[in-house]
């Protein structure tokens, strides 16, 4: 449950710029309560805490922007195509900043690589960080972005462009294929999604 300390005027200035509906709070210890997704912000003096199975939905427009994040990503698929689902996580100076496991139906698992990659960027966007350093443990996925290995599949080369236009958003970015031991969290967020499912 993130805590974020802010003027939380200048919050529900950002939130309402961003088309989400700020409604009054509560209790009278609420100064509003605003919802997108399954999250829910609340404003207190100088706090807004953040509560719901995807926090990151309204975190994202109330941190501030900037700076530079690790994006770690994997996909999982059991049977190649087969029930599917994806992890990722966001990582600064600070620790793990946001991170999310979801299923995302029958799919295959170079698809589903891509998926994991194609949230996490999408998640460090909305966050408003300039720089990314992007690392999974697909070497396929992470050649065929960097444009070293074809992409023989119209699905998978759709997801290459989506993929190139989110890392267009950021000033600056690297992509680096890792050892699964160094992207234990992404990969342990994918299984337990599809454990759970």
């Amino acid at each position: 449950m993130p805590v974020i300390e802010c003027d939380v005027e200048t919050a529900r200035e950002r939130l309402e710029d961003a088309g989400v509906t700020v409604e009054s709070g509560n209790t009278d210890h609420e100064c509003w309560r605003a919802s997108r997704g399954s999250a829910t912000a609340v404003a207190y003096d100088e706090k807004v805490v953040i509560q719901g199975s995807n926090p990151q939905d309204l975190e994202a427009l109330l941190r501030e922007g900037g700076g530079r994040a690790h994006l770690y990503f994997d996909g999982a698929s059991r049977g190649n195509p087969g029930p599917a689902a994806i992890g990722w996580v966001i990582v600064t100076g600070n620790g793990i900043v946001a991170e999310g496991g979801e299923t995302i139906g029958t799919t295959t698992n170079n698809q589903a690589e891509y998926e994991a990659l194609i949230r996490a960027l999408e998640t460090a966007r909305d966050y408003g960080y300039d720089e990314v350093h992007v690392r999974g443990d697909s070497e396929l996925i992470v050649k065929q972005v960097r444009g070293e290995y074809d992409t023989n599949s119209p699905d998978l080369r759709e997801k290459r462009v989506t993929v190139h236009e989110l890392l267009a958003a950021f000033d600056e970015w690297t992509l680096e294929h890792v050892p699964r031991e160094i992207n234990d969290r992404a990969d342990e967020l994918a299984n337990e999604a599809l454990d759970q499912a």
